[in-house]
């Protein structure tokens, strides 16, 4: 999305959490993601950031089974051998956290009035004693998650301003529950909710950095369906007639004045990205089907010694877990996963074309490999795809043999074999080495055209006086 924010982009305590109790996985699903997380491991819980790079990459089995079960990709990556180089610096941890108390300070005054100027509302911006603040304590994630769902029908039907920070929303993730917490949740007069995220990243002169507001989108628009599923299920469970509360599709993004610390505020559409997110995250395969395809015995437990912080595992033993589940890799995983390098030193190991980019990747169609695509852009004999020949794709008739006639003619010095200048009859009865283009596969039909494009340019090549030819054969410097 456009990175230019100018573009058009304290009430007294709940008395009760509500009856309605939160969905939670299976009792053997809970064990088996136990016994592959580690018993002595501590699940990490899983964000709206992690759950945004997730729904990117919904075909990422490992992904999905790992964040599942709780398990610390990061210790599980230097475990590997290939740890992770992204992170939020300290500096910047503590920075942001100044920030969003600057503005959060005095029951939220500052950001109510940001919320007011940017969204708009009738009259003047709404004083302190106009706006309820709940409490929002409560033990584990489970009883917060309660609070915050009896917090925010109350302030629903109260029809007041109302502000939520941090408050705690269930969303269900292939099959587990999982609970995000946005920075802030406003309540408006006529029902409606809005998401707040408070970011630490400078707007400079009206605008901010492209990528770091897209980001931002995503994470917002993961809160914003979490709200959506809650506010469905509150409606399901209120008396016949009363409207479903409202969750607004712009989020407002609070940043810092250009080099300062004063929050500024801008509306963010995120109708996008929120369709993106619902779409992928129906796509996830279910963690226990993950799950029940692994080998008995799988397990990523580290085996922490008694400091708490240095594997004992084999680090051979942890590569086969690991291998044990499909992995879809691609490079944008570097900026998201914590184990990317891994998947990529396996990818590149086995030639996988996805290293390339996934839009590469899609236009190779059934070349998957480096190899199989250079063999058919050489047009020489190569690891093609199962289905092809050792010269191409053959025509669609679904023969499964892998001695394809073609590769024992040579063998038996058959007429067949000699090229079609020879005058031979047989040259003419639709041979695999006389297949018509359009029995092609498109990819390969595409590689190998690129390719004699290439070389008739190259023939034509001469140099151009003043060159000298390098000490290698086939080389050419340029000035």
């Amino acid at each position: 999305m456009n990175g230019s924010l100018d573009s058009r982009a304290v009430a007294a305590a709940p008395t009760a959490p509500p009856p309605q109790a939160l969905p939670q996985p299976g009792t053997a699903l809970r064990q088996r993601l136990a016994e592959l997380r580690g018993p002595s491991a501590a699940p990490q819980p899983l964000d709206a950031r992690a759950l945004a790079a997730l729904a990117a990459n919904p075909g990422c089995r490992r992904r999905a089974l790992l964040d599942g079960a709780g398990v610390n990709k990061a210790a599980l990556a230097r475990a590997l051998g290939s740890p992770a180089t992204f992170g939020q610096s300290q500096f910047a941890f503590v920075r942001g956290n100044a920030f969003e108390a600057r503005v959060g300070a005095d029951s939220g005054a500052e950001l109510m009035r940001l919320v007011h100027d940017r969204l708009g509302g009738p009259g003047a911006p709404p004083a302190p004693d106009e706006v309820d603040v709940p409490d929002l304590t409560a033990a584990g994630p489970e009883g917060r998650a309660a609070r915050t769902r009896f917090a925010l029908a109350e302030a629903t039907s109260a029809g007041r301003w109302a502000l939520l920070f941090h408050p705690m929303v269930p969303l269900d993730v292939a099959g587990s529950p999982v609970h995000l917490e946005p920075d802030a949740v406003v309540v408006h007069p006529d029902g409606r909710w809005t998401v707040v995220e408070v970011k630490s990243f400078p707007v400079v002169d009206g605008a901010a950095d492209a990528a770091k507001v897209g980001a931002a989108a995503r994470q917002a628009a993961v809160y914003v369906l979490a709200l959506e599923r809650l506010a469905g299920g509150m409606a399901a469970t209120t008396a016949a007639g009363t409207p479903a509360p409202g969750v607004r599709h712009t989020v407002l993004l609070v940043c810092p004045k250009d080099f300062s610390n004063l929050p500024v505020a801008e509306p963010v559409d995120v109708r996008k990205q929120l369709s993106v997110t619902r779409r992928q995250l129906t796509r996830l395969t279910r963690i226990e089907e993950i799950a029940a395809a692994l080998p008995e015995g799988t397990t990523f437990d580290l085996r922490l010694a008694d400091d708490g912080s240095t594997p004992t595992r084999p680090a051979e033993e942890l590569t086969e877990a690991v291998e044990a589940v499909g992995a879809t890799y691609a490079p944008e995983c570097l900026a998201a996963c914590e184990l990317a390098f891994h998947c990529r030193s396996r990818a590149r190991a086995e030639g996988a074309v996805e290293t390339l980019g996934r839009g590469v990747r899609g236009e190779l169609g059934g070349l998957s490999t480096v190899e199989s695509v250079l063999a058919a852009a050489l047009g020489e004999p190569g690891p093609l795809p199962a289905a092809y020949g050792e010269d191409g794709p053959e025509p669609a008739t679904g023969e499964p043999e892998a001695d394809a006639p073609e590769t024992t003619a040579p063998e038996t010095g058959a007429p067949e074999a000699t090229p079609p200048e020879t005058g031979a009859p047989e040259a003419e009865t639709g041979t695999p080495e006389t297949a018509a283009p359009e029995t092609e596969d498109p990819a390969v039909e595409a590689l190998r055209r690129a390719a004699a494009l290439r070389a008739e340019a190259l023939a034509g090549f001469e140099p151009a006086a003043g060159f000298e030819p390098s000490g290698r054969k086939g080389e050419v410097p340029c000035r």
